[in-house]
Parts: structure tokens; sequence; C-alpha cells
């Protein structure tokens, strides 16, 4: 067995993740709707530089979904400033899919078991995201960015800051290898709509 690597290293989530409780969901966009703190941990593996983003998340219902709005300060080493991006959600129960702007898929996330991950092609290189609800309150995911253009891991926690007006019917499980399925994006220093810090 390989020593573990640093955590700022690793791809995805924590391995201790796997031994959290995670919440099941049956109603996605009843858990997302509201305001949210955003914490992201940023490194580009490439250069072993490593910045921050933090700033606000809302999920606003929107055309039978919710629009995902999230603005804030992204910094870097050589550069600190405002940074934002925003989506469109659409949801069926336990099941959502988030797109850009334009319209085009980036993820599709089935949460039912709390934990989702996915693949998003985007040439040269591919984002696979990973996706977990560590509690009603508390969502954790993680893009790992690989190709020969972009080396990237941003992992990001979003806290509530503002209550539900739905309730979308948690139920608390074990977390174990294997659980759930997913989705994907682009990344940071040059930061794209995909992953999205300008």
């Amino acid at each position: 067995m390989q020593d573990a690597a640093p955590p700022t290293a690793q791809a995805g989530l924590p391995d201790d993740h796997l031994d959290r409780i995670l919440t099941e969901v049956d109603d996605a966009i009843a858990l997302l709707a509201g305001t949210w703190s955003t914490h992201r941990a940023l490194l580009d593996r490439a250069s072993g530089t490593a910045g921050i983003f933090t700033g606000t998340t809302t999920f606003t219902p929107a055309d039978g979904g919710l629009r995902w709005d999230e603005a804030g300060t992204v910094s870097w080493p050589h550069f600190r400033g405002p940074a934002s991006r925003s989506y469109s959600i659409e949801g069926d129960g336990s099941t959502i899919a988030v797109y850009f702007e334009d319209g085009r898929l980036l993820c599709r996330l089935d949460l039912s078991q709390g934990r989702a991950r996915d693949d998003h092609a985007c040439a040269p290189d591919t984002y696979r995201v990973e996706f977990a609800v560590t509690s009603p309150d508390t969502i954790e995911y993680s893009w790992d960015v690989t190709g020969p253009a972009k080396d990237l891991l941003l992992t990001t926690t979003l806290t509530r800051v503002t209550q539900r007006k739905l309730k979308p019917g948690p139920r608390q499980r074990a977390a174990g290898p294997g659980a759930g399925s997913g989705a994907a994006t682009r990344g940071p220093a040059g930061l794209d709509n995909d992953t999205g810090e300008r």
C-alpha cells in the first residue's frame, strides 16, 4: 500500500470522505435552493501554484429548475480580483443536469446516494467532478482537470447560510466506495467559463 499524497496534490475529495455519513437526496432542487458560503482551494499542479476563491453561491428558482450564480474573490500569488460564473440546473427528483449559460451540458449528477461523479470532455482535457452531500447544509465537490493543456484540482465546500424553503427529504447513510455517479468542467488561472473564476 502506497503512502497517501498530501491533500493539496490528491485528486477529488479527501479519502476520509468515504468514511463520512452522506445525506441521501430525494429532491435535489429543494436541497440546493438558497444561499451558500463558498470556499474553494485551487491548485495548478503543473506549476505547483495554489490559490483560493471565497464568495457566495445562490441557487434561485428559474424556469422550473434553478439558476446557479457564484460571485466572490479569487486569489493567486500573482493575481487577486473578482470572480463569477453562472449555470442553469434542471432537476428530476434526486438527479440534476447542470448547463452552461449557452445551453451546453456541463454534468449530470444523481445525488440519491449523497454522492455523484461525472466526466466532462473539453478537448484536449478531461474534467472529472465528484460531488458529495455531507449534510443538508454542507456540500463538497471537486473538479480534477487533467490533460495536455491543464493539470488542476479545484476543491469546493458550500455551507448553507439561508434556510431551505423546500424540504429535500434527506436520509443519512454511511458512505462507501462506489457510491454515486455523476459530472465535469474546465480550469483556473486563465480560468474560463467551464470552471469559471474570471
